[in-house]
């Protein structure tokens, strides 16, 4: 039977949950999310979970911080003046905005406080810092 080797290509069924219990996603009712394995395109804790798994096999992940989004970084918070914002923008927390890097490279900030003047925007992916568990099984392997 074939396992799952680097540039497999994939199809899983998963769901994603934190240590609580709370599912941030799940393929429960969709299409299985299919990739290639070893092409970057997941996190690495994720990807190095499923080597060697077969069709129909189940398995939990438990993916630690450093093999998911990575630690919460605080440089990627900033403080904003309203008036550096486009002016039909009305900023409220919760709204994804996509910004431009110092380096040219854009990326979207999670708005997190909102004031009179300025907002404070977040570049951290929202599962920075935490630890992550899947609950996969493999549905194809090509």
């Amino acid at each position: 039977m074939i396992e799952i080797k680097v540039n497999s290509k994939v199809s899983v069924h998963y769901t994603g949950r934190l240590a609580d219990g709370q599912v941030f996603d799940s393929s429960e009712g969709r299409e299985p999310l299919t990739f290639t394995v070893g092409a970057g395109q997941l996190i690495k804790g994720f990807e190095d979970g499923v080597m060697g798994m077969k069709v129909n096999e189940s398995k939990t992940l438990n993916i630690s911080s450093e093999e998911a989004y990575g630690p919460r970084r605080e440089e990627l918070i900033q403080v904003i003046e309203k008036a550096m914002l486009p002016k039909d923008l009305d900023p409220q927390v919760g709204q994804k905005l996509a910004s431009q890097g110092t380096d040219g490279r854009q990326m979207v900030v999670n708005v997190t406080a909102v004031d009179d003047s300025t907002i404070t925007i977040d570049g951290n992916h929202e599962l920075a810092g935490r630890d992550l568990i899947f609950d996969i099984e493999v549905i194809s392997i090509q």
